[in-house]
């Protein structure tokens, strides 16, 4: 496990090295998590290697991180899918082990330890460009540790192997992580309007260099961290929404798909996707199908039971069983009992759309832009109220369905999302803006949906919003019926450093489980936490 402390001792293999391109650095064998990381004498100190170098496996290496990570993780707990194909995958019921905890905690502190020290060689190689970025990916890496566990360490972080190391690092509140998540994209915004040249485009799979684009990218990560404490007065995020809204120039944002944080492999190894091996029955139709929750939120059904419309990116996202002519969907958190009747005949996962070796990975799209901007104007975070907030929606509904209509010419069946598609959509009783008696569930319902197959994303937001309203299953003993609220800090952890993580504990209100809620949550805030 990687050691959050160590900033500048993860290594490289020399003979992985392609201008370091796709050096797995990602996965050095470490000793403890935050505290010890083995040495191997034919490795690389990433101090004798360019900033450039490290960028590439960052970007793909996170990307695929991304989709195993919405796939194994956030699907099951958020009832996009639910693993009732098997036996032996029980995350729908949330029993979710130490060693699970374990690798998540350990992915996101090694990226935050490997970006981190990205950015101390920029500095020292003078390389702006790469400055502004890595600034942008730790927050993006940092903030989901934060949102997954709660406080982390953040300001004694990866410094174990400095001359004055610190061993057991203070674990941050998370307030206080945001604060500081907040000034580095401040900071980097600052740095991308100096307009760097990236000297090396061709290793940038996202935005192929463009500066413009990844200024865009951070002050849109901007937005969605506002939003994500925007329930927190002390943080005065409505005035900080509405400064970035009103000045397009000096926090540019995404302004359509064009600037979605995609990023692109060519389908030849080492740039494939996550799933490029993976047949249809390990990544689906043995394991994880659609959930009843999926289907009731996509599928218009009559009275008499018969499907009477469709959400357009459904068969896209998902495929229905072959041996069944409907959309089902299983029930997420079911008993052992019950899954052997909910499982049959349900609808699966798009392999077709999902495995392929040049599939992309998304960080964040333009949707999610405007569904946070149609969310803050319902609230009156920023202006224009409910005219201006049925607009933002509108268009984030939009997006979603351009978005991936460029992809349904790979299903089974080809698709095409037109635009009557999306209009008969948004008069529908599934989107329609004047049929909702609370537009703020809609806005929150039709987000879920528009984040599917993007990280952690759905997860976190339901956590803050409390939508969509899901029903826990009978089989989700494993937490005593409650959807997660958080991991838990490691054995590791809480053995080595205990002093620091109990107090992050003590703070948060709770104890080292998955029970308790981390303080921007809409459980935290309204239980008084």
């Amino acid at each position: 496990m990687l050691n959050f402390h160590s900033n500048s001792t993860a290594m490289i293999s020399i003979n992985k090295i392609k201008t370091v391109g796709f050096a797995l650095l990602l996965t050095v064998g470490c000793t403890g998590d935050f505290e010890d990381i083995n040495t191997n004498p034919n490795a690389t100190l990433l101090g004798q290697i360019k900033a450039s170098g490290m960028f590439e496996p960052l970007l793909y290496n996170g990307a695929n991180a991304w989709l195993n990570y919405t796939w194994f993780w956030n699907n099951e707990l958020i009832q996009f899918t639910a693993f009732t194909g098997g036996t032996t995958r029980q995350e729908h019921r949330y029993s979710i082990s130490e060693s699970n905890w374990s690798n998540v905690w350990n992915m996101y502190g090694r990226y935050g330890n490997n970006v981190s020290h990205m950015y101390e060689l920029s500095v020292e190689q003078e390389d702006v460009s790469l400055q502004a970025i890595a600034m942008t990916l730790k927050v993006m890496y940092m903030s989901n540790l934060t949102d997954i566990f709660g406080d982390i360490p953040y300001t004694e972080a990866f410094q174990a192997r400095q001359a004055d190391g610190i061993l057991k690092p203070k674990f941050d509140s998370q307030e206080e992580v945001y604060r500081q998540l907040f000034e580095a994209l401040e900071t980097a915004n600052d740095l991308y309007a100096t307009n760097p040249e990236f000297l090396k485009p061709a290793l940038d799979g996202m935005y192929g260099g463009d500066m413009e684009q990844w200024r865009k990218f951070n002050n849109s990560l901007y937005l969605r961290l506002l939003c994500r404490v925007s329930g927190r007065s002390e943080m005065g995020t409505a005035a900080k929404m509405t400064e970035i809204l009103n000045n397009p120039s000096r926090y540019p944002i995404f302004t359509s798909n064009a600037d979605n944080a995609t990023v692109i492999f060519s389908g030849s190894d080492p740039y494939r996707n996550e799933f490029a091996l993976t047949n249809e029955g390990d990544f689906t139709s043995s394991g994880r199908k659609l959930t009843e929750q999926l289907i009731k939120m996509t599928v218009v059904t009559s009275s008499t039971g018969a499907q009477t419309y469709t959400d357009p990116r459904l068969p896209i996202i998902g495929k229905k069983n072959p041996g069944n002519n409907v959309w089902k969907g299983t029930v997420a958190g079911c008993t052992p009992e019950e899954q052997g009747e909910v499982d049959r005949g349900t609808s699966w996962l798009n392999a077709a759309v999902f495995c392929r070796p040049d599939a992309p990975g998304w960080f964040m799209d333009y949707a999610e832009v405007q569904f946070i901007f149609a969310e803050a104007a319902l609230k009156g975070d920023i202006p224009g109220g409910e005219s201006a907030a049925e607009g933002y929606y509108s268009s984030a509904i939009r997006a979603s369905m351009e978005k991936w209509s460029e992809y349904g010419e790979y299903s089974e069946t080809p698709v095409t999302i037109s635009n009557s598609d999306i209009d008969t959509f948004l008069d529908s009783e599934l989107a329609s803006w004047n049929d909702a008696t609370d537009k703020e569930e809609l806005i929150a319902n039709q987000k879920y949906l528009a984040l599917f197959w993007v990280g952690m994303e759905a997860y976190h937001e339901y956590r803050r919003t409390g939508y969509p309203e899901l029903t826990i299953g009978n089989g989700t003993v494993y937490n005593d019926f409650i959807l997660p609220t958080r991991f838990a800090y490691p054995n590791t952890t809480m053995a080595t450093n205990n002093d620091h993580a109990r107090e992050a504990l003590d703070r948060m209100g709770g104890e080292n489980n998955m029970k308790t809620p981390v303080w921007w949550s809409k459980q935290a805030i309204e239980g008084g936490n």
